[in-house]
């Protein structure tokens, strides 16, 4: 005689929820494109946006008075914060504009996510460049030398409008950043019980058996 054929039994029991796994796939690959697209969004509106930094620096920013002799160019005061107060003009503008365009990300979404966040990021990168370049473009020139054959010796001008420091261009970014964050910490929304992967139908409950072969019989 021979033993009965008993039904061949898997080494390891399932892991919890690996069921599930092969049909989230779909759903997964539709939501990261769906943050993609958010995320792309977010970056070229704020990006827009720093066309309207370029604007505020240039007309908040403090003017650099220069002078001529007829033969070279000084600083009419030589001991002048002007070049310092431009830069600091431009992360004061950049950070301010960087909570307001997180505010209204959030305003819009907020279920937030990793691609929002992202576009932000970049967003505020390229609308701090934007608003430098448009600021110098629109301001006095750049050609000091010219400039001052323009007016005359012994006549002050403006010098042209700079960013020395070229850290201030992630001013917006990081502003935005922490902005999103604190506002999405406070007023995000929670998880329900009915929303967790357990609650929902064919979903599996943790359990507490260890995963691991079966014990010996």
């Amino acid at each position: 005689m021979t033993a009965p054929l008993t039904p061949h039994e898997p080494p390891f029991p399932p892991y919890p929820g690996g069921g599930t796994e092969a049909g989230d796939a779909p759903a997964k690959r539709a939501r990261f494109i769906r943050e993609l697209r958010g995320g792309a969004l977010v970056a070229l509106l704020v990006t827009v946006g720093g066309i309207a930094l370029g604007l505020l620096w240039l007309w908040l920013s403090p003017r650099i008075p220069m002078i001529s002799d007829g033969q070279a160019v000084y600083l009419k005061d030589t001991e002048g914060e002007e070049a310092i107060g431009g830069d600091g003009t431009f992360v004061l503008i950049a950070a301010g504009l960087g909570i307001l365009s997180a505010l209204l990300v959030f305003w819009r979404r907020r279920s937030g996510g990793i691609g929002v966040v992202l576009g932000l990021a970049v967003g505020g990168v390229l609308a701090s460049i934007v608003g430098w370049r448009l600021g110098v473009w629109l301001g006095p020139s750049t050609n000091i030398v010219a400039h001052a054959k323009q007016v005359g010796p012994k006549v002050v001008f403006d010098g042209p409008l700079e960013l020395r420091a070229k850290s201030a261009l992630i001013a917006w970014s990081a502003a935005a950043m922490l902005t999103h964050l604190c506002v999405t910490s406070a007023l995000g929304p929670r998880d329900e019980p009915g929303d967790r992967a357990e609650d929902k139908p064919g979903g599996q409950p943790p359990t507490d058996a260890p995963w691991g072969p079966p014990p010996p019989r």
